[in-house]
This record gives C-alpha cells, structure tokens and sequence, in this order.
C-alpha cells in the first residue's frame, strides 16, 4: 500500500505543477481558508477551559482536524501538504522550478485564504464574546508564537510538518471519506497538542491576534503589557512565517517526502534504468 500511495502522490504531484495560475490560486484560497476555519474552531475550544493544559489541547487539536478534512477531501492546494511534491522532484519528473512556481503561488493563496478569515471574524467582532474571552485567547495566542526566535521556530516547525505530511499520506491511503478522515485526525491532533509550528495556521492565528491586541484595554485584560507584547507586530508575525515555512519544507519535503521516495519509488526507478 505504501508504494501505491507513492505513486500517486507522485503522479498527482505533477498534475498539480502543471495547473494554471488563477486554478492553482483558488484552490489555494480555499485551502487557507480551511485551515483558517479550524483555527477558529481550536480557539473557540481554548476559551474559559478549566481542564488543564493537555486535557484542552488534545480537544484543541481534535477541533483543528476539521480544517486539513475539508483541503484533503475537496483537494484544495496547501502549502504544507504540497511539501510532498518533492516525491516528483527526486523521482526526476518536476524540475526545481516547477516545485518553486507551485509552492509560491499556492503560499499566496493561502496567505490571501487566511486572511479574509482574519478579517471576516474581526470585522464581524467574533472576537468580543464571553466578555472578551475570545479575545485575550487569540491574542495570548499570538504573543506566545511571536515570542519564539527564529531557530525555535524552524525547529518546531519541522515535526508540524511531518504531522501535516503523514495525515495527507494516510488520507491518499484512504479510500472512503470515512477512511480519510480517520487518517487525518491522529497526527493533526498530535501536531496540534504538541504545540508545533504550522505556517498556514499562524497564517490566522497571528494577524488575528495582532489585529485584537490593537483594541483599547485588550492587552490588559489578557495580562500583557506593552514591553511583554512588543513583538505583536507585522515583522514579528513575518519572522515567524519565515521560520515556520522553512521548518516545515525541511519536515514534509525532506523527511517524509525525501524518506520515502527513497524507501519506495528510488528502486523502482533503478530497474527502469532511467535513474542512478
């Protein structure tokens, strides 16, 4: 089985890079936009919970799945789940610009997915339920990611991506909505609970967070400061994309993409004799 979802993760990787711009774009849209929607749904589970810190994130990360779900079964781009493109890459059949031109485009569409998320729950005052509960979250949120330096963000940001990479393995295994389903919800609740660093996701959570703590007041109530939350700011929030991004090519390209065009697909390309 593993070699069959090889193979089609190879096949479907090409298909992708050959898309055209605007296709790829809504799809991407959409995508970021997806895992925006889980984001909202993990804050929500975050809120007032008095079940102690694991108890809360497992939930949290059970909430996020619903996200990934919706990419994986509509077949939206995803910048992170696309890191598997590089099965193609090494198998010889997607050059390096083809992976760069799909990777780039399918980014933007996520950022821009995210984004109108962002702006949907804070024009829309989402945020102000519970007396401000929902706020204080989102921005504590925020700040706790803004606060990781950049190898620590790289760094997490590799088993997020492995998480992410391994459920888009198990969900092309599946064979049924269920079966796919199934597949995603261990390891994006996993990368959820572990606190790891997924770019797409702080696509929302940190705009959103950054966008709250401009209210009057907000920054009190969640028990910051303007010196505690000095990093709550556009070049922090790019900082941390930055990192995460790179961490996450490193964990879904190299060590689940990399690892098993090797296991899998790098001896059947020896017997073909068409590579080295």
């Amino acid at each position: 089985p593993s070699v069959e979802v090889a193979r089609k993760i190879e096949q479907v990787s090409v298909s992708r890079s050959r898309m055209g711009i605007v296709r790829t774009l809504v799809l991407a849209v959409l995508a970021g936009s997806f895992i925006a929607f889980g984001g909202v749904l993990t804050g929500t589970i975050a809120v007032g919970s008095e079940l102690g810190t694991g108890p809360t994130r497992l939930l949290m990360g059970l909430g996020f799945t619903v996200g990934l779900f919706m990419v994986v079964v509509t077949g939206a781009e995803l910048f992170t789940g696309n890191s598997l493109m590089t099965v193609s890459l090494f198998s010889r059949k997607l050059g390096v610009w083809a992976l760069a031109r799909n990777w780039t485009l399918v980014y933007i569409g996520n950022l821009i997915g995210a984004l109108i998320v962002v702006s949907l729950i804070f024009y829309g005052e989402w945020w102000r339920q519970a007396d401000s509960s929902f706020a204080t979250t989102a921005v504590a949120i925020a700040n706790s990611k803004v606060d990781l330096s950049f190898q620590s963000a790289f760094i997490l940001g590799i088993p997020a991506n492995i998480m992410v990479c391994m459920a888009v393995w198990l969900a092309t295994a599946g064979r049924t909505v269920t079966d796919k389903l199934l597949g995603v919800i261990l390891p994006i609740t996993a990368l959820i609970a572990a606190g790891f660093e997924h770019s797409v996701a702080n696509m929302y959570f940190l705009p959103l967070g950054l966008l709250i703590s401009t209210e009057p007041g907000i920054l009190t109530e969640a028990g910051l400061s303007a010196e505690t939350a000095s990093r709550l700011t556009v070049p922090w929030v790019v900082h941390n994309l930055a990192a995460a991004s790179l961490g996450n090519i490193v964990g879904g390209g190299f060590m689940i993409g990399l690892a098993y065009w090797f296991l899998h697909l790098r001896g059947r390309r020896s017997q073909d004799g068409r590579a080295t």
